[in-house]
């Protein structure tokens, strides 16, 4: 059982870790009060529809932005999209950079918006890497008997 132990302080260590970077806020934390026994896969199929959600929504920006002729209002519609999701789900440091993004859809800034997509894709690739992580730890705390210490 030590090995459980070990795993369920790494998990709670990272997880503080997340927290303390700024990658997660306290909308994670209530989610994760959503889960229970009926239904112990809630915060993982949540956070995959956000996963799905933002790569749609990522992939629509860099076309929209692509285009020759900008349709700033469409661009802001998926930004506020992405921010509404990255929000629901406490992915803090994407729903910052979606409010900076905002800003430069309203002042029709071309260049500011596409620096902003490439700092959300870059902040969305962190926070998908860093929940994976974590739903790995645990599966592992899981799989070897443990429970996960909320």
């Amino acid at each position: 059982m030590d090995g459980v132990v070990q795993l369920q302080r790494q998990l709670l260590d990272y997880t503080t870790q997340l927290f303390q970077e700024g990658f997660l806020n306290d909308q994670f934390t209530q989610l994760q009060q959503l889960q229970d026994e009926t239904n112990p896969d809630f915060v993982v199929e949540v956070v995959s529809l956000f996963f799905e959600d933002s790569e749609r929504l990522l992939n629509e920006l860099a076309n929209t932005l692509d285009q020759q002729s900008i349709d700033f209002r469409k661009v802001d519609s998926h930004v506020h999209q992405l921010k509404g999701s990255s929000s629901s789900i406490g992915a803090q440091r994407v729903q910052n950079v979606c409010i900076a993004f905002r800003n430069f859809c309203d002042a029709q800034n071309t260049e500011g918006c596409l620096k902003c997509l490439q700092q959300v894709k870059n902040e969305y690739a962190l926070v998908k890497n860093k929940l994976e992580t974590l739903f790995q730890l645990e599966q592992q705390i899981l799989a070897a008997g443990g429970s996960i210490p909320m």
